[in-house]
């Protein structure tokens, strides 16, 4: 059949490849071509405004604004409504016109590049749209190393705007994603300045990924050690799932004294670990497991839920929840109601308070508690006894085993390598992908449990932190030095983020699974294969030989 779209940013793309029908997301065509027109939108955009800055003139902060949004909804997972997208490339195109006014009142000369030039109508959106498919670059290296950078930016863009949702901005950050687009669009850019345009990217994760843990723990506080509760009460519940903690604390304040409780699902479950959260007495534990067993899991809750960022898997159309999910943020689905924020930023939940109200309590899936809270303040907190615990040989390494969770079954393998794990070694986790382990009952080394859970996929940057610190204390020359394994698991572009982050840190042989990503071109993986040590998983019994070596 006659390729529909193209998309290859997951992990779980059709046979490793690319999806070309339907994405495995349950993306549309459409929504992929609207997606991709947005994404040629953002690329004028950025243009144009690095072009502005390079010249010293300044722009507004709504053209940064549209750039994260832009990146963020069109990560995997997070938005499935083609009038949304279209609202969005709306928006670009009114910013574009302002910024090409900009440039001729300050004789900004501009490239004649059909980013920055084409201003067509909603009717064009389509067509204009299949244009700026990924396959229009025919080099597939140069196709690779400029999805790459895409890929990073969507990573840094979701950080910045829970950051920037908490007060906290950087010009710097927005500033490089504009040069990126820029360079990106550019159709001469050779190999050499994009492969160094990908490291860069990987330069700037890091401070993004600092911006939004700077603001995380300044409004809630250092995630401290939990028990979180996995069982239900008999009251009705409000299920709020992604990664915004803004959200999270607005509805606790909303539905404080209700009757109504709150429960955390997927990455959410950090937000049990924070103490200006956890005080909230209704905040009641966390409820299923990772994103892709919603369906089930949305089916028994019984209560609306909130998606507060990407990870959206679509409902079958009988399910008996699809009139209860509410979109907030750069999220949005088809006839899923989308509460948007006030003029201050505030959003208003009674909506979801009121159906709540209707709604029997949770039926319970599991019961007990998991523990977590390891971010970098806690772990620093206990250096002292991991120190010892090293040299002492109680620890003999850390296997930093980050990322995401999926559906695919080759995913086993993470829950059968921790299982196998010899009891001298600890897992440093954040990410969905705890999830695969989370719950074995794995014991602890002198008290330090062997599953250390720092947070969300947005808070992997604590296992950077970790890792400086460590060879800092043992005066290591390399961080390389250490004993630590790097095993990670990825699905969609944090996780990628955090990929560029480690190897502009300086950390090698890093292992991706379940498999190398599709966007890497086979000559892009030969470079970072032979220049970082990159590699993918074998088998457990493989790999356990070759780490523990």
């Amino acid at each position: 059949m006659e390729s529909q779209m193209f998309c290859y940013q997951c992990q779980e793309t059709v046979k490793g490849t690319g999806c070309t029908l339907r994405g495995v997301c349950g993306k549309l065509p459409q929504t992929s071509t609207y997606m991709d027109l947005l994404i040629a939108v953002a690329r004028g955009v950025g243009s144009i405004d690095h072009l502005l800055r390079t010249a010293g003139v300044t722009t507004e902060q709504a053209v940064g604004d549209f750039i994260v949004d832009a990146l963020f909804a069109t990560i995997s997972c997070a938005n499935f409504d083609d009038e949304s997208i279209m609202a969005k490339v709306d928006t670009g195109l009114l910013l574009k016109q302002q910024l090409i006014g900009l440039a001729e009142q300050n004789g900004v000369e501009l490239p004649n590049w059909a980013e920055v030039t084409w201003t067509g109508s909603r009717k064009d959106y389509y067509a204009e749209g299949l244009r700026q498919t990924i396959l229009r670059i025919p080099n597939e290296d140069i196709r690779s190393m400029k999805e790459i950078v895409v890929l990073g930016l969507k990573g840094i863009a979701a950080y910045y705007e829970h950051a920037s949702r908490l007060g906290h901005r950087d010009n710097s950050l927005i500033a490089f994603m504009s040069e990126a687009l820029y360079d990106i669009t550019n159709p001469d850019a050779t190999a050499d300045a994009l492969y160094t345009l990908v490291l860069r990217v990987g330069e700037y994760g890091v401070p993004a990924m600092a911006l939004l843990d700077k603001a995380n723990t300044a409004a809630y506080g250092n995630p401290e050690i939990s028990r979180v509760n996995i069982g239900v009460g008999n009251r009705p519940g409000i299920l709020i799932t992604g990664h915004d903690l803004r959200d999270l604390k607005e509805l606790l304040e909303q539905t404080e004294g209700t009757g109504i409780d709150v429960y955390t699902h997927g990455e959410m479950l950090p937000g049990n670990y924070y103490p200006e959260l956890k005080k909230y007495k209704h905040l009641v534990g966390n409820y299923g497991n990772a994103w892709w067993r919603q369906k089930e899991e949305f089916s028994t809750f019984n209560g609306p839920i909130v998606f507060t960022t990407n990870c959206i898997v679509p409902p079958l159309p009988n399910a008996n929840y699809k009139d209860r999910v509410f979109t907030t943020n750069s999220t949005g689905y088809p006839g899923w109601k989308h509460i948007l924020p006030d003029a201050n930023g505030h959003k208003d939940f009674s909506e979801v308070i009121e159906m709540a109200k209707q709604c029997q309590a949770p039926t319970e899936i599991e019961h007990g508690e998991i523990v977590g809270g390891f971010a970098h303040a806690q772990v620093f907190a206990l250096a002292d006894k991991i120190v010892e615990a090293v040299k002492s040989g109680a620890i003999r390494k850390f296997f930093v085993m980050s990322g995401c969770d999926g559906r695919m079954k080759n995913r086993n393998y993470y829950t059968e390598f921790a299982e196998a794990l010899p009891k001298d070694c600890v897992i440093l986790t954040s990410g969905c992908a705890k999830y695969k382990y989370n719950k074995l009952n794995l014991g602890d080394i002198n008290g330090i449990p062997r599953v250390l859970d720092a947070g969300q996929c947005n808070d992997s940057y604590s296992w950077a932190l970790v890792a400086l610190k460590l060879k800092e204390i043992f005066g290591a020359a390399d961080i390389n030095d250490l004993p630590i394994v790097f095993n990670i698991a990825w699905y969609e572009q944090k996780a990628v983020i955090v990929l560029l982050s480690l190897l502009y840190l300086g950390v090698r042989n890093i292992h991706v699974g379940p498999t190398l990503p599709a966007f890497m071109s086979e000559n892009v993986r030969k470079i970072l294969i032979e220049k970082f040590g990159l590699g993918t998983i074998s088998t457990v019994d493989e790999d356990l030989q070759k780490f523990l070596a």
